[in-house]
This record gives C-alpha cells, structure tokens and sequence, in this order.
C-alpha cells in the first residue's frame, strides 16, 4: 500500500493539500550524522519555479520529528515533516465534476467513495516525492561514498535536447513527457535474488511509485529484443566481472555483476495539460469540452531525476541489508 522495503521500510503519507505530506523510515542503522542541512541539496534540485515546471512554490523544509538524537541516528524510526502552505484549493473544486483525464481523479472517487481529498491530487500527487527523496538521501548514506546514483534527464517531448522539447510544449500550449537514466556505480557483485527479489523488481517496484512513470528498461532494454545473441551478450573480461560491453545494465540473473547498473524510465506528459480536453461531467452524466485550471508542470520529467535516484538508492540499501553488507550500528 503505502509501504516498501524488508529491512530499510519506506511509509509515505500525506495530501497534497493538507496540513502536511511525510515518511516515516523504519531500519535505519544507529550512528549515521544526519541534520536538516543534509537533505537539502537534494530537495532543492526537486523544487518547482524553473522553466517548464509548477509555479507553486513551498519552503520544502524537513522537519526531522523522531529518531535522530545529536545530530546522529538512533537506530529508532525515522520521521520527516514537509509543511504544505502555498495551496489554492478552490482551483479543484471543478475536478469534483469533471475528473481529469489521465488522473486519479476517476479511480480514487470510486475506490474511496468520494471521501478521498481531492485537491491538487491529494495522495497520488506528485508533491509527495518529496517523501521519496528523502528516504533517498538516508539511502544514499547507507550504501556510503563507494557508491554513487546519478540519475539525468535524457529527453524532453522526444528531444535530446530539453530547451528544444520545452519550446515545443510552449509553442503547442501543452504537456510533454520525457526519459530519465539512472546509472549507478560501485555496487559489489551478488545483490538481488532470482525470480521475484531481482534487483529489475525491486527497483521497478520503487520506481511505479513515482507518478507518471510509464515504463522502466535495463541496459539495452527493449533494444535487445532487435539484437542477435552475439551482439548482446557482454564478454566478461577479468575475474572482477568487468565486461566488454554493458548491454545487460549491470544485472544477470537478476543479480548483479559489478558493472554500473544502468535503467532508463519513461515519463508520460502532465495529464494537467492547458488545452481543452474532453471528458465526463458526472453531474450531467455527459461527455464535455472542460480545461483544468490551477499550477502544474508542463513537464514532470524534469523533476524526475533526483526523485529516480531516491527511489533507487531506496532499494539497493534494502538489498545491502538484507545482504548484511550494511552494519546495524555506523562507526
């Protein structure tokens, strides 16, 4: 439900709308420095303002509640605050009637009975990824400096160039998507297990809790599906596990290799586009010309990144300890 992991276990909460959205991280080993300041950086390459994304703009301020003790984890559960205080809820009361296309909005009336918060997306918004990349920064200490997760935007409305991509969505009046790669490094051979704990499933398991996220690929990914054996298979090199080529992304057997593990994510465009849509007034029960008001990205891809980091980060510190390459207590 709102939960993931064995041994590092994520819980995210919170509306968009509401007093505040959170996470509350379970497993976490004792003894990692941690302070406001360190999930700054992080919070700061998700912030909306720049080109092409939500003009809504919060403080984004963690607000650390339990399990950290001068400035140190205490091996306790782990729980972070994000105030919700630049909201316009009377730009969703319309929603009530005309459900996005697209959105949630169809699915959770029914799901919860009418009783979900529906303004700005409530809890299927994507103002809660800020649960995720906070998780992520806890993560990303765990699997330590050896380890790095870098995730960067490789397309904009199917261009290698983003500007390019966003003054075409400029110039239609509408939303685009985008394709983010993540490339981590320095990961040690023998994570994940076969079958339904491979490390594709945990990390896609991750990732389709970020919204908007359509389709995920390793390595080669559906380019394979073109390749013949020999153009595919990576020629192992040395007793370390180094490759000649890295078409498998890193992972065999749903184990990996010690190659950088490699994926790529499709991001579908904002289904709050500017431009009028078509879709069912549930108070007349007929089908209308509508278009959403309010703020929202015209592009959610290029907030993606550090959100796709967290999420993986999130799910190799699991396998690290469950691996019980992680200690319990940090020294």
């Amino acid at each position: 439900m709102n939960s993931f992991g064995r041994l590092f276990r994520v819980n995210v909460f919170g509306e968009s709308h509401g007093a505040s959205v959170g996470v509350n991280i379970d497993g976490v080993p004792a003894g990692i420095p941690l302070k406001q300041e360190d999930f700054l950086p992080d919070l700061d390459r998700r912030k909306a303002g720049a080109k092409g994304t939500t003009p809504r703009k919060e403080d984004d301020l963690p607000y650390i509640k339990s399990g950290v003790f001068n400035d140190h984890t205490t091996g306790a559960p782990i729980t972070i605050l994000f105030e919700n205080n630049n909201t316009r809820s009377t730009d969703y009361e319309k929603l009530r009637e005309f459900p996005r296309p697209g959105h949630a909005d169809f699915v959770a009336t029914h799901k919860y009975g009418g009783f979900e918060d529906y303004r700005g997306g409530g809890h299927f918004s994507g103002r809660l990824t800020l649960n995720l990349v906070a998780a992520g920064v806890i993560a990303k200490k765990i699997l330590g400096d050896s380890i790095t997760v870098t995730a960067t935007l490789k397309e904009v409305a199917g261009l290698p160039d983003a500007e390019q991509g966003l003054e075409a969505a400029i110039a239609a009046k509408d939303s685009v998507g985008g394709i983010v790669e993540c490339v981590v490094e320095g990961l040690p051979i023998g994570l994940g297990e076969p079958f339904f704990d491979s490390v594709e499933s945990t990390i896609a398991h991750a990732v389709f809790a970020i919204p908007a996220i359509k389709g995920i690929e390793f390595g080669a990914g559906f380019a394979a599906a073109k390749m013949k054996g020999i153009e595919h298979n990576d020629a192992i090199l040395d007793a370390s596990g180094k490759t000649a080529t890295n078409h498998a992304g890193g992972v065999v057997g749903g184990i990996t290799n010690g190659n950088p593990l490699v994926f790529r994510v499709a991001v579908k465009p904002t289904s709050s586009t500017p431009k009028e849509q078509h879709t069912l007034n549930i108070k007349s029960g007929q089908v209308e010309a509508f278009s959403v008001k309010g703020r929202h990205d015209l592009c959610i891809a290029l907030r993606v990144p550090v959100v796709l980091e967290a999420v993986a980060a999130m799910a190799l510190a699991d396998l690290m300890m469950i691996e019980q390459r992680s200690p319990r207590i940090w020294k």
